[in-house]
């Protein structure tokens, strides 16, 4: 099995602008985290219900997978379903 790397691009960068002291502090910085999280809570507000029928062996795969996550299945699988629609799903085969 292949190991996680333990940052990703966009970490790195972060990490490298950080130690380099080329980040700058944020004004107002209680306003824009309000402001985040009222675009989070939106974003991730679940008003519907969706109803699938799957194969057992999908499902198994399914939870198995969100384990691994350290979620739960139904919280995975709406994950997943958001990642398509918004185009954030990327195949890595």
């Amino acid at each position: 099995m292949k190991a996680k790397p333990i940052y990703d691009d966009d970490e790195l960068e972060i990490l490298k602008a950080w130690e380099a002291g080329a980040l700058k502090p944020v004004s107002a910085m209680a306003q824009q985290i309000k402001a985040h999280r009222a675009v989070a809570e939106a974003t991730f507000k679940k008003d519907q219900r969706l109803n699938i029928r799957i194969s057992s062996k999908d499902l198994k795969s399914l939870q198995a997978r969100a384990l691994e996550e350290g979620i739960p299945y139904q919280t995975f699988a709406a994950s997943l379903l958001h990642k398509f629609v918004s185009g954030h799903l990327v195949n890595q085969r």
